[in-house]
């Protein structure tokens, strides 16, 4: 059953060059993006384990990878929101947050699949 955001897609007046170009660029850059999302969630959920484990030097080693893309969002976001009876909750909070855009955006009824899908079917109108 088609949604809002189908409802919008079909009013959207392109024409078939530009459908055809979407249609060429858009699902390469769908999965790129849904890849970088999951791989950004599997980063928070490593620094959710790793709050069991405080004598883990993350400064150190392999687990620079992991603090270099997700401290600067930890840090900022702990401004906000304090520690929860001596506990860190700001990675569950991103990795809510980074799988909500990420439905949103690259899902299955996300904003980029249905572009990619209406252009996929502006080109086959068109040839």
């Amino acid at each position: 059953m088609p949604g809002p955001s189908a409802d919008l897609l079909a009013t959207l007046a392109l024409p078939a060059s530009a459908g055809a170009t979407i249609a060429a660029v858009l699902p390469g850059f769908n999965l790129l993006l849904g890849l970088a999302l999951a791989a950004w969630t599997l980063l928070f959920l490593f620094r959710i384990v790793l709050t069991w484990y405080p004598q883990v030097d993350l400064g150190k080693g392999v687990m620079r990878l992991v603090a270099i893309p997700t401290e600067p969002l930890l840090a900022a976001s702990r401004r906000l929101i304090q520690p929860i009876g001596g506990v860190d909750v700001t990675p569950v909070i991103w990795v809510g947050l980074i799988s909500l855009v990420r439905e949103l955006l690259v899902g299955q009824q996300g904003v980029l699949s249905l572009i990619a899908l209406r252009a996929q079917g502006l080109v086959a109108a068109a040839g």
